[in-house]
């Protein structure tokens, strides 16, 4: 019988108590390993927020008089994660299905230790809801904004790519194979408009202002209304809205958005587009660095890229990790989508099943923001060799311009047949397109007069790469 070799750190089998919280590192995803985003999603930074929003809660109905302003100063001053047993919180969070009622207990006997008045205050008249879902939106302004930050060194560095290589010719490549000729400076100037774009999401984000969520247990903010007193309910809500939303430098929002859930499905949609726009960059890049392309290159400090089998090999790493982040987060996405199907005035697993995927989706377009600064900063262009590539199939690659050459004088159906002969005896033989044609007496005399070489150079027929790029970069980043 084998002998079970399962970690010590993993799951528990409910016999001697519950195992050892793991540690996830990232080992089994490198695109945000040691990226400042880990730190920006962990469970102690979403323990944090939710703590803030207790915190910011009471604050609130301090301002409005329904809280005495020592309750929530003792409140505000007791609101700090580390003061918490986090895999103690997260052990009892099973109890509930959600990790804020254990917090909610444990909290109150952490204030009651200072205070035993102020503990009575804590969570007034709230709800698991509104705490986790603002705590998620806080967690939320902090990921994007390093996203954003991230993109932002992106698009300068593309930007320097496409001036830098502004008439730096190359193949184009449509369905894998040489089409006619581009410069990199279109490509890098396209790339930075993704980019631009995944900025314009994350920018409507942050401009219609991330809301604070407030509806008491069954989106009617009865509770917090009884708590009140005796209060104009309307204006009460209002008030405390505005307020709860002011201390915490968010949106109030027109209703409780417990099962309208709009404002995760943003982040989600604009953080899946965020990693598929650099997911473009480094598909590119990693056909491009191909042995037999060579027209781009990683950087590739010591260590970096090694095999583990063939110490010849270089691997890019960085566009390899950015592409994986970039497959996974549709899905992550589509499972967010999934949970506007919330039943009722709350839902019964669909709130819950976008938790995880919406902090996975965050910690990879937060690890591939982050790694695209170096991947784009640091790239090597081998201008030559994009020039070399382009005579690769002997001037096939502007047989389009000879065919609109050979058009007027010719007809356009014998033009075309023309070209598809000439094209196919250059790839069979190895002869170059020109002197196929040369050999050809339908276009020997037509091409007679006209300037064979100069026809045949992949650089004048870039066609309008350079004034595409400079409308590209007259697109300014927001400020």
């Amino acid at each position: 019988m084998p002998h079970d070799t399962s970690p010590t750190t993993g799951a528990g089998t409910g016999v001697g108590g519950p195992a050892p919280v793991p540690l996830d590192s990232g080992l089994l995803s490198p695109v945000w390993a040691h990226a400042p985003v880990v730190s920006a999603v962990s469970d102690h930074a979403w323990l944090q927020a939710m703590l803030d929003a207790e915190a910011a809660l009471s604050r609130a109905q301090a301002r409005l008089g329904t809280v005495p302003e020592a309750a929530a100063r003792v409140i505000t001053e007791s609101a700090r994660a580390d003061r918490l047993d986090l895999p103690a919180l997260a052990s009892q969070a099973r109890q509930s299905a959600n990790p804020v009622v254990a917090l909610v207990r444990e909290f109150t006997a952490l204030v009651a230790q200072r205070d035993r008045d102020a503990a009575a205050y804590v969570h007034r008249g709230s709800t698991s809801q509104d705490i986790l879902d603002t705590a998620t939106v806080l967690v939320v302004r902090r990921v994007l904004r390093l996203i954003r930050a991230d993109l932002a060194r992106t698009e300068e560095a593309l930007a320097a790519l496409a001036e830098a290589h502004l008439h730096t010719v190359m193949a184009a490549r449509t369905l894998a194979l040489h089409a006619v000729p581009t410069t990199f400076g279109c490509k890098a100037a396209g790339w930075r408009h993704l980019v631009l774009d995944a900025v314009d999401r994350l920018d409507r984000l942050g401009a219609d202002g991330l809301p604070v969520q407030l509806g008491g247990a069954a989106g009617t903010l009865a509770g917090y209304l009884e708590h009140a007193g005796d209060v104009d309910p309307a204006a009460y809500i209002h008030d405390l809205t505005a307020a709860f939303a002011d201390e915490l430098g968010l949106r109030a929002p027109l209703l409780p958005w417990h099962v309208l859930r709009t404002p995760v499905v943003d982040v989600a949609t604009a953080g899946a587009f965020t990693c598929g726009a650099l997911g473009k960059v480094a598909v590119d890049v990693l056909s491009l660095t191909r042995t037999e392309v060579a027209e781009v290159h990683e950087p590739a400090p010591a260590g970096r890229g090694a095999s583990s089998a063939m110490p010849h090999k270089r691997n890019p790493v960085l566009a390899t990790a950015i592409r994986s982040a970039a497959l996974q987060t549709p899905q992550l996405a589509a499972t967010v989508l999934s949970c506007m199907l919330s039943e009722d005035e709350r839902s019964a697993g669909a709130w819950h099943a976008e938790w995880e995927p919406l902090r996975a989706l965050l910690r990879l377009t937060g690890g591939a923001a982050y790694q695209a600064v170096e991947l784009t900063s640091q790239l090597t262009v081998d201008a030559d060799r994009m020039r070399d590539n382009t005579t690769l199939t002997g001037g096939q690659i502007v047989s389009e311009r000879i065919a609109a050459v050979l058009a007027p004088l010719l007809g356009k159906a014998r033009a075309r047949d023309l070209l598809n002969e000439a094209s196919a005896r250059s790839a069979r033989t190895g002869e170059p397109l020109a002197e196929v044609l040369r050999q050809d007496e339908r276009a020997s005399a037509v091409l007679a007069e006209a300037r064979l070489t100069d026809l045949f150079e992949a650089p004048a027929y870039t066609g309008a790469a350079d004034a595409l790029t400079r409308r590209a970069l007259s697109r300014s980043l927001p400020s």
